[in-house]
């Protein structure tokens, strides 16, 4: 075979892939068709995910929303879900129930229910559970596709 013939062949052989690829990728980018029975999502317990420090449940995933998340925490006495860290996306923390320590760059505020905490982006956050009881808490955070 020609070498011109093997460089066209190969050109017309990537283009293919990579649009099929795209259109793989398109498919797995598009939203939902939102009705009222998949916007209304009541907590099961059942559909939880186990954590090595108590559960989480997503009432909204980054497959589902256009852009933001809401995610349920319970964690157990003493425990957090994980060390300090930071990300792009802001993030905010509601507590439901039992006592958090919020950690934001350096600084430290235990606080108990109907009490919000605001992780700005890049900042070094976490939260943990400074009660006796399960902490739960929402999770709203922004989804940068």
């Amino acid at each position: 075979m020609k070498p011109t013939i093997l460089i066209k062949t190969t050109i017309v052989v990537l283009f293919f892939q990579h649009l099929a690829f795209s259109q793989e990728a398109k498919k797995e980018t598009e939203a939902p068709k939102y009705t009222i029975e998949n916007c209304v999502n009541h907590f099961d317990l059942n559909k939880a995910t186990k954590t090595k420090v108590g559960y989480q449940y997503w009432f909204a995933d980054k497959n589902f929303t256009q852009e933001n998340t809401l995610k349920m925490s319970i964690v157990e006495p003493g425990k957090s879900t994980h060390a300090p860290h930071h990300h792009p996306e802001e993030e905010f923390f509601y507590i439901l129930e039992g006592t958090a320590e919020f950690f934001l760059d350096g600084k430290t505020v235990t606080a108990g229910a109907n009490t919000s905490f605001y992780c700005p982006p890049n900042a070094e956050h976490g939260i943990k559970n400074a009660g006796n009881t399960d902490l739960k808490y929402l999770v709203i955070k922004k989804d940068l596709k």
